[in-house]
Order: C-alpha cells, then structure tokens, then sequence
C-alpha cells in the first residue's frame, strides 16, 4: 500500500433511471424479487479522497444537503470503512462529495457516492483491488452500488443487486423533472403492498418471482427511442402517485409538450421524460423550467465511476 499523504483523488460516478422496473410479491423475510433495467446517465457525482487518520465527509455542489449524515452511517463514509477492513488499510480518509444527483429522488446518487468512494479510496491507498475487486464489497454496501461502479445499462434481479450487462445502442435523450421533496423508498414499497391488498380482486395475485419484458431489451439493444417509450414500466409508480399527487400533473404536463413517455423513477419522485434528440429535449426543459420545474437534460448510457483526477 502506498502512502497516500499529500495527494488526492478524484471519481465521478453515475446516478440512474429505472427505465423498466417490476416489483414481484412481498415474501415472508419482508423483501420482494425485483427485475429492473437500469441506464446510468450523465447527471453525475464526483468524490474528492484525501489521505486522514479518521473517516469525514462534507458536502458541496448545488444539492441541498442540510439533512443528509455525516457520520458513520453517511453511505460513502461505511464504504471507505469497508475497504479499510477489508483490505488491512490502518488510515482513514477525509472525503468531500460534489452533489448533483437529487436527494431521495429515486436516481441512487447515495450508492454513486459510495461507489465513487470505493474507486477513490482504492487509488488513494493503494490497495489494488480493481474494479472486478470492488464488485463484492459494493454489492455489500446497497442493490444500486454495484451498478454505479459498473455503469452503462443492466439488468437487475433478485433484491436488484443481481447485475447482467445489456447491450444498448446508441444515446438516449432524457429530460429530469426534479422535485424539492424526497420520497422515501421504504413508505413507497409499503403502499404498493397497501394499493395490492385493496385491489387484490382486480390485480390478482403477484406472482414471487419478476423478470424484465424483452420488449424494453430489444428497445435499447436497437437504440429506438420509440420503442423505448412504448416499453417503459415501474410498478412503484401507482404507489408514488398516490403518495405525491402532483406528479400525475407533472407526467401529464410533459407528455403533452413533446416527450415520447415519461416514468417516475425508482421510488421517485424524480420524472424521467424520454424525448427524441437533443432540441427536444431542450424545448422540453424549457417548458417545464417555464412551468416552475426544476429540469435538467441528461444522456444515457454513459460508464459508471471512474478517476478524473489524481
């Protein structure tokens, strides 16, 4: 291991968009099989390691990050901890993360911060484990960290951490509705089961295990936006709607103004609109900005963490 005084490191990693996610029946142990497709965009993080005796991090960028930890239990710092242990390293690490990706938004930037973080600290002190390395420990960390290490666009199954690459061609245009009030992904889960339990009779029984359509597959395997669109699916957002009304407006809105679908992603409450090219998606920013919105344009795929600086 090298002596990590007097320098730093820099890594960017991806948040994503659930661009198809299916959520089987609650099981016993209290969690459900999920079957998800995931794209990393260009909306990114960025962690800054530094060499320290103990484990900080602080925050900086445009995201509020008023409530968010900054002790043991903060994502990024249990990663930097996990490979310390791991791995024999006796030092910490003083982490500063650039927020972009919202907060709670169902966009997984905490898990691109821990896998930033992974990436970083193994620079930093020389620890040698690669990203093939890395892989295990992320997986430890968080069904989405694996993912923000790997990037580009994936299948996800079993708790969502079970990762198989998909071929994807070409970019994708998205334009992200940003909401000033989090959702979080516990109470989400918890009224989807609620809204399945109600309407038992008209759903019918969840089946345990869920896979992804090959519909949406096919779709980005040819890099057709159209299909795409026509193929785009989260079972979570019934249940987000119901619990944040003011999306259903939001879709609505941008559906009506030039997006070909639009999609909560994850949890929400972010909306992901797909649009054709790059001029719509600017039009559409500036429809939504105009409406009082908080939007932002973004490609996809794009690679998951990796050294910027350092």
């Amino acid at each position: 291991m090298r002596d990590a005084r007097g320098r730093s490191v820099t890594v960017k990693a991806p948040g994503k968009i659930n661009v198809y996610f299916r959520v089987g029946a609650l099981q016993a142990d209290g969690y459900h099989d999920v079957a998800s497709l995931y794209q990393a965009v260009s909306l990114c993080e960025e962690v800054t390691a530094e060499h320290s005796d103990e484990f900080t991090v602080r925050f900086t960028g445009p995201i509020d990050t008023t409530d968010l930890a900054t002790d043991g239990s903060n994502l990024a710092v249990r990663a930097a901890r996990l490979l310390a242990e791991h791995t024999g390293y006796a030092g910490g690490v003083a982490l500063t993360i650039l927020k972009r990706v919202p907060i709670a938004g169902g966009m997984g930037g905490g898990s691109a911060d821990a896998a930033a973080t992974l990436v970083a600290c193994d620079e930093l002190w020389g620890t040698g484990l690669g990203r093939s390395g890395l892989l295990p420990l992320a997986a430890m960390l968080g069904a989405d960290v694996p993912f923000a290490l790997e990037g580009g666009t994936a299948v996800g199954t079993g708790r969502g951490d079970e990762l198989s690459p998909a071929l994807a061609k070409g970019t994708f245009h998205w334009v992200l509705a940003l909401s000033d009030a989090g959702l979080s992904t516990p109470v989400v889960y918890e009224a989807l089961d609620a809204h399945r339990d109600r309407h038992a009779t008209h759903l019918g029984t969840q089946p345990d295990l869920v896979k992804v359509d090959t519909a949406v597959l096919q779709a980005v395997r040819v890099g057709d936006a159209d299909s795409l669109a026509d193929a785009m699916h989260n079972d979570l957002q019934t249940a987000a709607l119901n619990l944040a009304p003011d999306l259903m407006t939001l879709l609505e809105l941008g559906e009506s103004r030039g997006a070909l679908a639009g999609i909560v992603s994850g949890s929400g409450p972010t909306v992901a609109f797909l649009v054709q090219d790059a001029q719509a998606a600017s039009e559409l920013r500036g429809v939504l900005t105009r409406s009082g919105v908080r939007a932002l344009t973004v490609t996809g795929p794009v690679v998951g963490a990796r050294i910027i600086e350092g």
